[in-house]
Formats: structure tokens, sequence, C-alpha cells
């Protein structure tokens, strides 16, 4: 049995725990196999990893409501355990990742995405390489957005290279910031799916959230962070060596990219594959290989991937 605790921060507890902790006791008697105890400003889960994670993620939608409307009644607690019993009907708890804004599960859909939740939880460190569509960059928001609603870390840092795929940056409109905002849109679009858009404008107003080109993370130090850098093949070895040393205490990087899709100048090395032959014999970093068997989109895009795979082994040096 493990212990979890949430701290209620600037929160009236009659008006969240309801009167004689009425709201308290509608949530344990929801789980009778785990123990709901508030003391102080505390409350304290003791039970099963999923059924903790189960418990935190309701009362994480019940702070959201507090802030919003300034109470909880037994109606809304009812509601969220109404949702809660029916998505634990149709869908297993150990892979269930978080609860999207929508209340739908978030979870490992393939064997090597479900290596990769595994590796999270035992390194600080994980690479996550392979074609696109495979659920890399999903999956670690995903896993970053767990951390930060368990408390595991106090912010998420994602950052991406803004390296030209075929465009030109320059003649995009707009300033800096619109500039770069494509770059960035496949992390927006995860974190939407996970979160509503009134929670990610708040913590990106308080720095909770912080996404931004990977030149900013120079000179900083990233403290008790949930950090992600994504296309990590368009970063040269320099650049990957500085991101990579910016990691502080309490922290947890993941590193995600597609070594086949390199948008570097050709006479320079990605910073990704430099990383991986540098470190791959270095205790406490996981490396996790997805391919495409892993493809959750369109059943197309695996036979495209595959297609090219065997076009690429047919133009390797040696071979007719």
């Amino acid at each position: 049995m493990t212990e979890k605790i949430i701290t209620l921060d600037n929160v009236s507890l009659v008006d969240f725990l309801g009167v004689e902790n009425k709201n308290l006791r509608q949530l344990s008697s929801a789980f009778p196999e785990s123990k709901i105890i508030s003391r102080g400003n505390e409350i304290r889960i003791r039970g099963t990893g999923p059924e903790i994670l189960r418990i935190s993620e309701i009362l994480t939608a019940l702070l959201d409501h507090y802030n919003h409307f300034g109470k909880i009644d037994e109606d809304k607690v009812k509601a969220l355990l109404d949702h809660e019993q029916v998505a634990a009907e149709m869908e297993g708890q150990e892979d269930v990742i978080i609860y999207s804004a929508k209340g739908f599960p978030v979870k490992a859909r393939t064997p090597n995405q479900k290596l990769l939740v595994e590796a999270a939880k035992k390194h600080d460190l994980v690479f996550a390489t392979g074609p696109a569509g495979t659920g890399k960059t999903y999956t670690a928001v995903a896993l970053a957005v767990r951390a930060l609603k368990n408390k595991d870390v106090k912010k998420i840092i994602i950052t991406r290279p803004a390296v030209e795929a075929g465009e030109n940056l320059g003649f995009l409109p707009g300033d800096l910031k619109e500039k770069i905002d494509p770059y960035l849109r496949p992390i927006y679009d995860a974190l939407d799916d996970m979160l509503p858009a009134e929670k990610i404008k708040f913590y990106q107003e308080n720095r909770i959230i912080e996404i931004a080109p990977l030149a900013y993370m120079r000179g900083r130090t990233l403290n008790n962070a949930f950090i992600l850098l994504d296309e990590a093949q368009n970063t040269t070895p320099s650049q990957i060596k500085m991101f990579l040393t910016r990691m502080g205490p309490k922290s947890r990087v993941i590193v995600t990219g597609d070594m086949t899709q390199v948008d570097l100048p050709r006479n320079q090395q990605s910073g990704l594959t430099d990383a991986y032959h540098i470190l791959k014999q270095v205790p406490g970093i996981a490396f996790i290989h997805l391919d495409s068997s892993d493809v959750v989109r369109h059943k197309l895009v695996g036979e495209i991937i595959r297609a090219y795979e065997k076009e690429d082994e047919k133009r390797q040096p040696g071979n007719k």
C-alpha cells in the first residue's frame, strides 16, 4: 500500500470538503479499498497505485471546479464519480496514464508505448525514437501532465528546435512568437487533448507550463520539472549537450525524435544520433525505440513507413 498527499492551498475546507467532510466521505465510499483522510489542509490517500491515480484525478477535477466556482456540492462529486465508474467499466486501469480534458482515458496503446511509460517510471532520462505517428510525443506529454497533476514536479517545460523543414521561417508572417508557434503546434495539440483550455492558459500565464524553442533553454538550470525535448533529431551535438546539462535536481527528461527525418544541412550531424552513441552505455538512461508496428494514425501510415524503410535499405551502399 502506498500513500499520496495532496495539499489544499488557498482553499476553504468547508466549501471544498463539505459540511462535516460530506464530500470527502462520498468520495471515500466510492473507493472502499483505499483510505482518504483529511488532516488540516492535507488530504492523504492510501491504497494501490492505479486507484490512487484515479482518486487524484477526481480531486484535481474538483479543485479545478472549486477554483472556478468557489464551492463543491454533492451533485458535482456524484457526477465525477458516475463518470469514473463508466470509465472504469470501459477501460482497464493498469494502462491509463491520465484522463483527457473530455474524460477519455489516455493510455499506452502498443507494447513499445508501454515500454516508454515503464521506462519513464524508472529513469530520470529517457530517449524515445521512432518514425512519425508512433505516439512518442503524445505519450511523453501525457506523462508530463500526469506528473504535474500528481505534484511530482512543479512545472512542465517542452521545447523543440526551430529548424526549417523545407520552409523558410523568415518569410512566415508576424512577430517572433507568431513565427515560432507553428513549430510548436503539435505540442499545443497534445495539451489541448489533455487539459481544458482555461487551465492551459492559467498554467502558461503562471509559467507552470512553458513551451519554447530550444535556444531559450541556454543558461538555465531546470529544477523540479518534467522536461520534454521533441524533434531532437534536428538538434546539433552541441545543442543537445546544452539541453541535457540543463537538467537540475528532481527533474525528469524525455527526449523524442525520428532519426530518419533529419532536417539539418547535409554536412551537419544530428545531435540525437550523436547522443545515442555517446550515452548508450551510461547507467540510469533508458533508450526506447518505436517502429511501424506502433503507428496509431491511419493504417496507411504504417504501410508508408515500411515502404520507405525498404527503399532506404536498397539505397544503402553495397545493396542493389
